[in-house]
C-alpha cells in the first residue's frame, strides 16, 4: 500500500508527496507537529498541515531569508530571527565571519526539539556559542529589545494561528524600534501566486517605515506554488547599491554574490503587486 501526504494549500489547488513513514506526530501548545519521512524530498517537517521545510530544498529559502541582507549590511554583527526554530537561518547567519551574536527567539520550543532530532544538518549550528535561543513570543521579543541589532529576519509560518501578528504593521514598527539606526529586515511573504492582498499590504506597511523596501523571489519546489517571495526593509543601506565584487564567497548552493542584484528584477505580474497595478 502507497502512503502519500497532500496539504492543500489553497481551497483549490494542493501539493502531494509519497511518504514512506510518519516520524513523529505531536500537539504542542500552539499547533500540530508532525515530522515525515518522505520519498523525494526526505524528511519534511509540518506544522498545522502546512511544510515548513525539507531535507532536500530547504537550503534555498534558508539562504534567500538570509544573505540578501547580511551582504546588504557592511558589518552586520548582532542578528535576530524571530521564528525559524528549525535553526536553517541561524546556519546560515553563522556563515558570516562579522557576527558575533545570532539571536533565535522562537515561540515553541517543541519545533526546536523535532530539529534538533530529525533535521541534524539544519539545526546543527543552534550549539555554536555564538547563538543564543530563547523560547518566547517574537512579537513580545523585539518590543523588548530596542536599537539591538543589526539584522533581523522575519521567519515565520503562514498567517495563521500564532504567526497572524508577524505580518501586521505593529510588529514591522517594533522591528524597526528594535533595530540599529543602519539595520535592515527581512520578512518571508508568501506566494505572489495565491498570497498577492498580502504581499500588497506587507509591503505597503513596511515601505511606510523604511526608506528603502524591496521585493525578491526564489524557487521552493514545495512551498505553495514554487514561487516564495522576501521583502527587505532597510534604513540605510540599499541591496541594489551592493558592489558585488567585494562581497565574500560564502558556502552555499543556490544564492551567491553575482546575482545579489538580479534578484530584484522582478516578473511583471510579482512587479505590479508592489506599485499597485496588480489584479
Amino acid at each position: 500500500m502507497e502512503l502519500w501526504y497532500t496539504e492543500k494549500q489553497t481551497p483549490d489547488h494542493g501539493i502531494t508527496t509519497k511518504i514512506r513513514r510518519t516520524l513523529h506526530h505531536e500537539k504542542t501548545k500552539f499547533q500540530t507537529l508532525d515530522v515525515i519521512e518522505t520519498v523525494q524530498f526526505g524528511n519534511m517537517l509540518v506544522l498545522d498541515g502546512m511544510v515548513m521545510t525539507t531535507d532536500v530544498d530547504e537550503f534555498v529559502y534558508h539562504e534567500m531569508i538570509t544573505h540578501v541582507a547580511m551582504n546588504t549590511h557592511p558589518n552586520p554583527e548582532h542578528v535576530l530571527v524571530v521564528g525559524g526554530g528549525d535553526g536553517g537561518a541561524i546556519r546560515e547567519i553563522l556563515k558570516h565571519s562579522s557576527v558575533k551574536t545570532a539571536t533565535l527567539a522562537e515561540i515553541d520550543g517543541k519545533v526546536i526539539e523535532a530539529s534538533k532530532t530529525y533535521f541534524p544538518k539544519i539545526a546543527g549550528a543552534l550549539e555554536d556559542p555564538r547563538v543564543k535561543i530563547e523560547v518566547t513570543d517574537g512579537i513580545k521579543h523585539v518590543e523588548e529589545n530596542k536599537g539591538k541589532y543589526d539584522v533581523i529576519l522575519v521567519d515565520s509560518t503562514e498567517p495563521v494561528g500564532p504567526a497572524v501578528g508577524l505580518f501586521q504593521k505593529p510588529f514591522y514598527q517594533s522591528v524597526f524600534e528594535a533595530l540599529k539606526e543602519d539595520g535592515i529586515m527581512v520578512a518571508q511573504t508568501e506566494s505572489p501566486w495565491f498570497n498577492r492582498d498580502l504581499i500588497r499590504q506587507v509591503f505597503k506597511d513596511i515601505s511606510s517605515l523604511f526608506p528603502i523596501t524591496r521585493l525578491y523571489t526564489a524557487s521552493i519546489p514545495t512551498y505553495p506554488s514554487g514561487l516564495w517571495s522576501f521583502t527587505i526593509g532597510s534604513k540605510k543601506y540599499d541591496p541594489m547599491k551592493v558592489d558585488e565584487t567585494k562581497l565574500n564567497p560564502i558556502n552555499t548552493r543556490y544564492y551567491h554574490p553575482r546575482m545579489h542584484k538580479a534578484l530584484f528584477q522582478l516578473p511583471v505580474f510579482v512587479q505590479e503587486l508592489i506599485t499597485g497595478e496588480g489584479k
